[in-house]
């Protein structure tokens, strides 16, 4: 039953991927679908700019801060879960607290004046909003490992970044890719704001439409962003439940 609920599942995730791929190469035969959204003759398909474009410069956008965020975060909670870092933990915890809990419009506004308008700021406001779910979730991964494991990779004389690499990292993956997707996911949403900015990206869809009074315009941006977040969202589990597997661990993600 189970197998058969995730075939469905792989089989729907496929048509909905094939149909955004059709969408977004031929946008105008979809044009019929959306006119009814439409008022005075407006045009139904965005018309400003190539839909394929604004959605590769957008997932850019949001691969390199993901990627950013995660190589500073997972180094960071290595860090403080060393015997030399944890003095460190509360400072760390607490700078990115301060990169979640700050609104990425504020940090636009301000990154504005140093970085000019365009992509940059936009990076920087997905960069300090993806740190806390990826930092928590390596803390979590790598704090809470079975000291038996831990005492015996120690006990077969593995050196302490042998250790590292070879025995924490592999068991606490699960739970780091999941902070990796949780990042990219809120980075997806969040990143459309960067239209504000002069960013390419799916926001200067949704600008476009509220702008000029054009749903069709504004439930496309929507739509795309956000079937490109639960398609991305469903590979970082998938990935998750097969690093689990090789650990030997039950997955904690359903599909």
């Amino acid at each position: 039953m189970n197998r058969d609920l995730f075939r469905l599942g792989n089989i729907l995730r496929l048509i909905v991927f094939l149909a955004l791929i059709t969408f977004l190469l031929a946008p105008d035969r979809f044009a019929g679908l959306l006119a009814p959204l439409t008022e005075n003759g407006a045009p139904p398909i965005y018309n400003q700019g190539s839909l394929i474009d604004l959605t590769l410069s957008h997932l850019f956008t949001v691969g390199v801060s993901t990627l950013a965020a995660a190589v500073v975060a997972v180094g960071l909670a290595i860090f403080v879960t060393r015997p030399a870092g944890m003095e460190f933990l509360a400072l760390s915890r607490a700078v990115v607290n301060i990169g979640q809990t700050f609104p990425p419009v504020a940090v636009l506004a301000l990154s504005v004046p140093a970085m000019g308008f365009g992509e940059a700021p936009t990076r920087m406001a997905l960069f300090l909003y993806g740190l806390l779910p990826i930092f928590e979730n390596t803390l979590v991964g790598l704090s809470t490992l079975p000291p038996a494991v831990v005492e015996a990779a120690s006990a077969m004389g593995m050196t302490n970044r042998q250790r590292l690499l070879k025995v924490e990292l592999p068991l606490a993956m699960p739970l780091i890719i999941e902070g990796i997707r949780l990042s990219a996911v809120i980075g997806l949403a969040t990143a459309t704001i960067g239209s504000t900015v002069a960013a390419k990206g799916l926001g200067e869809v949704i600008v476009a439409g509220l702008l000029s009074n054009n749903l069709a315009f504004i439930v496309q941006g929507g739509v795309i962003t956000g079937i490109l977040a639960v398609l991305i969202s469903d590979s970082f589990q998938a990935v998750a439940r097969n690093a689990a597997k090789r650990r030997g661990a039950r997955p904690q993600m359903e599909t």
